[in-house]
């Protein structure tokens, strides 16, 4: 009988259960996907975690130096605003009442 045989004939198999079937196919996929979520956590280079280490803290700095540009210049906008309105206190005593110049005694009589 195998003389008759081919050698390379295929055997026939048995009929699978389709619910079995779609089972081996899910657990299959299931640990394909766990494997490749191992394999990104256990793959991340030395180099990647200096880079994002390298990108906090240039955010940070990043962050402080806003902070301290904002207060520099809310403080230089007070003080602009307090000399300005120091100047015009000065030019309104001067020359905003004509009663200063009015009062002021004659220099040459």
């Amino acid at each position: 009988m195998s003389l008759l045989r081919k050698p390379n004939a295929y055997s026939k198999m048995e009929a699978e259960d389709p619910e079995e079937r779609n089972h081996q196919r899910a657990q299959y996929l299931i640990n394909k996907v766990m494997e490749n979520a191992d394999y990104r956590r256990r793959r991340q280079s030395p180099l990647r975690v200096r880079i994002c280490k390298l990108k906090v803290k240039i955010g940070r700095r990043i962050k402080r130096l806003r902070k301290t540009m904002v207060i520099a210049i809310s403080t230089a906008r007070v003080k602009v605003y307090k000399q300005v309105l120091g100047q015009l206190k000065n030019w309104k005593g001067l020359f905003g009442t004509g009663k200063a110049t009015v009062n002021l005694p004659p220099m040459l009589k």
